[in-house]
């Protein structure tokens, strides 16, 4: 099932929307797709849905708060702040949700997490589809359709070209192997 109105993602979002500036509709899309995505690859069952909400708003939110391309720790600590304002006991999971999302190979340390399909669902998004994972690409076709690009993906090449010329030996440090 299509999950189309998720409060807790929105509540965060807009709590940063001065950050995002004109960046807060396609990276709010860009979370819708992978939510959905993600709940393809595993479950929308409510908790992992509520976990999925809160470490897809943080994910990237490291690059708009703390203005850096080298965002996981700034991403993974204010989901942390959050984490324990609202009192989840979610922290492992999410900061290895956050932390591992653009791993390049499989995460394994815990196979009951979210972070394996997490990190999927955000590698179809940024890839367009391309590394699918098994997913239908008319799921994916659809998901775009429904929350288009708005200008994400063209964001993310122009943040890539600036800090590959502003640090050509790092051009991107959020990779992990």
């Amino acid at each position: 099932m299509l999950a189309t109105k998720l409060d807790t993602l929105d509540a965060i979002l807009e709590q940063h929307s001065d950050a995002l500036g004109a960046d807060l509709t396609p990276y709010r899309n860009h979370a819708y797709r992978v939510i959905n995505l993600c709940a393809a690859l595993s479950s929308d069952e409510p908790a992992r849905l509520e976990k999925m909400q809160i470490a897809v708003a943080f994910h990237d939110l490291g690059i708009w708060t703390d203005r850096t391309f080298d965002y996981l720790v700034p991403s993974l600590q204010r989901a942390h702040a959050y984490l324990t304002t609202h009192n989840r006991e979610w922290q492992p999971e999410i900061e290895a949700m956050i932390l591992e999302h653009h791993k390049l190979r499989t995460y394994r340390a815990q196979p009951d997490w979210l972070v394996e399909a997490f990190r999927r669902a955000d590698w179809v998004d940024v890839t367009y589809g391309a590394r699918a994972f098994g997913l239908p690409r008319s799921l994916v076709r659809d998901l775009f359709a429904r929350y288009p690009d708005t200008g994400f993906h063209r964001r993310l090449v122009q943040l890539t070209l600036q800090r590959t010329a502003s640090h050509p030996f790092s051009p991107l440090p959020m990779m992990r192997f």
